[in-house]
Order: structure tokens, then C-alpha cells, then sequence
């Protein structure tokens, strides 16, 4: 019985049954670890893509000096908005680290006058445009071609102004009439076509020279026959192929306006000017309309006294 109790204990284990290698469990931890961290990279991009510039701004403050943003108070991300005040030295601070309300709107304020700024040039740019296809276009026609003298062009602080003069052997409409001349036609047909092509709205102005109307005295005169002769040219631009739409205002000014101020009886001040209005313009008319309406209104409803 002592030889059997001092017999060693010996444990035989097989070599083929071991775990390891491809078969342990250690890869699944370390994939597991790898997606987690692509997860939290994403996660981190997505945060960083909806991030407004200030929240970002106030966050890179914070990690270069946070006693700093602390002390300040405020949510130290920025402009945004909390729902605890803001602190610091102005009390009623809500937004951020300061108040930035003033800031904020000089900002708008001077981003709004270079939007408008950037858009004025780009219409002017438009209307230059407009202004050189038009004078190529007369060049190029042998029947606009021999008006060129009294087709003028240029750019006002309206927009493209183009003006049909009469010169002193060949009118623009029949002596003392709104009847257009044959050739007066043809130019306004080509005219329409080429303002249609634009997405401006147009003004249209009769003018006389200083001579008085024969017969004036009845009641026609100047200020009729211009008006007259603005609506007979806004006809022959639709006829050409222009959008009635497009015509925000028909006026007859007589010889309130003469072309040539140093000669009244000059024949180039009974012409016909037209506007291709830019944006300010237009929006100056419009104002101006809407202001008459609401006067209008305004008379209509008061009570009698």
C-alpha cells in the first residue's frame, strides 16, 4: 500500500486537441474594438458636418483655454443657443459667451449690401450684353443700318436706354400723328424681339419738341400726341414679337425733356424712348404704384366730413 501511495501522478494530454490560433476567440474582441471605433469616427464626421462655424469656433476655444470659456460662462460652443444664460459680464446674455446681437445683424447688414451689390453688377454686365447685341444687330441689317444715327444707346442709372429720334428729312411718325412711319415699324418689330429675349420690364416715354400743337388750344396738344405716340410704338414692339406684360409704364412728356436743351426746335427731341429697366428701377415704380393705391384706398374710406 506505500508503493501504491507514492506512486507519482502523471496526466497524459493530447497535442492534437489544444486551442489556439484560428480557432481561439481573440479576433471577435479585436473586430469588435475596430467596428466600435468606425462607428465612433462616423458618428464623429456626422457631429462635425452639423456643427454651425461658431459652435466650432467656441469649442476650439474651449480645448485651447477652457478656464478662460468658464470663467466667461455661456455654453462654450459658440453662437449657439442654451437654455441657461449666457453669464459673464452681461447679465442678459443668452446666446454664447457674449452678446451678439448687434454683431449679428452689422454682419447681415453687410452681407445683404454686398448680395445687392454682387446682383446690381451682374445686371449691368446683362444690360451691356444687351446693349452690344443690339448694335451688332443694327450693324449687321442693311435696314437698320441706315437709322444707326438715330438709333442712340447707352446705359443710364435706369437701365438701357434706347432712344428713336427723328432727324430733319426723316421723321419717325407723320407730321403732327401718333401714325408711325413704314420703316418706324420695322425698327420697333426688331427691337421687340430682341427685349423679349431679356427678362427686364420696359418703360416707354413720348417726346415733342418745344413747337405747339396746331390747334392746341381745343384740348390735344403735345402732351396728348406724345402720349399717343408711346402707345402706338408699345404696339408695334408687341406686333414684333415683345410680351405685353413686359411694359410697366407708357408716358407722354411733351418737351418737358428735350434732348437737345439748347435748341427747343431741334427735330432729335420728338423721339421715343425706351427703358429697359434694371432692378432698382423697377422696384422704385412698383413701390410707387402700391404707395397710389393705398392713398387711393385710404380717400375712398375715409368718412365724410
Amino acid at each position: 500500500m506505500a508503493e501504491v501511495a507514492q506512486r507519482p501522478i502523471i496526466i497524459r494530454r493530447s497535442r492534437g486537441k489544444a486551442h489556439g490560433g484560428h480557432h481561439g476567440g481573440a479576433w471577435k474582441i479585436a473586430y469588435a474594438d475596430f467596428v466600435t471605433a468606425m462607428m465612433a469616427f462616423f458618428l464623429l464626421m456626422w457631429l462635425l458636418g452639423s456643427t454651425t462655424k461658431g459652435e466650432l469656433e467656441g469649442i476650439a476655444e474651449y480645448f485651447k483655454n477652457p478656464v478662460k470659456v468658464a470663467m466667461a460662462g455661456g455654453s462654450g460652443s459658440g453662437d449657439s443657443s442654451s437654455v441657461i444664460p449666457g453669464g459673464g459680464k452681461d447679465l442678459t446674455s443668452r446666446d454664447g459667451q457674449v452678446k451678439r446681437g448687434d454683431v449679428v445683424a452689422k454682419k447681415r447688414t453687410i452681407n445683404l449690401e454686398a448680395a445687392q451689390a454682387e446682383l446690381q453688377k451682374i445686371e449691368q454686365i446683362k444690360l451691356n450684353t444687351l446693349k452690344k447685341r443690339m448694335e451688332d444687330a443694327i450693324d449687321a441689317s442693311a435696314m437698320l443700318r441706315q437709322f444707326k444715327n438715330q438709333m442712340l444707346l447707352d446705359i443710364t442709372s435706369e437701365g438701357l436706354r434706347i432712344q428713336i429720334v427723328d432727324a430733319l428729312n426723316r421723321p419717325m411718325f407723320a407730321s403732327g400723328r401718333s401714325e408711325l412711319q413704314p420703316y418706324t415699324r420695322e425698327i420697333l418689330h426688331e427691337i421687340g424681339k430682341m427685349l423679349n429675349d431679356v427678362p427686364n420690364q420696359i418703360a416707354l416715354s413720348g417726346h415733342t419738341d418745344s413747337a405747339p400743337y396746331q390747334g392746341g388750344e381745343k384740348g390735344y396738344s403735345n402732351w396728348e400726341l406724345s402720349a399717343d405716340r408711346a402707345n402706338a410704338s408699345r404696339r408695334q414692339l408687341v406686333q414684333g414679337g415683345m410680351n405685353d406684360d413686359k411694359i410697366l409704364r407708357v408716358v407722354g412728356l411733351s418737351s418737358a425733356v428735350l434732348f437737345d436743351k439748347n435748341n427747343p426746335m431741334n427735330p432729335a427731341n420728338r423721339r421715343i424712348s425706351i427703358i429697359v429697366m434694371n432692378k432698382q428701377t423697377e422696384d422704385s415704380i412698383n413701390k410707387d404704384g402700391e404707395a397710389i393705391k393705398v392713398g387711393s384706398a385710404d380717400v375712398l374710406s375715409s368718412p365724410k366730413l
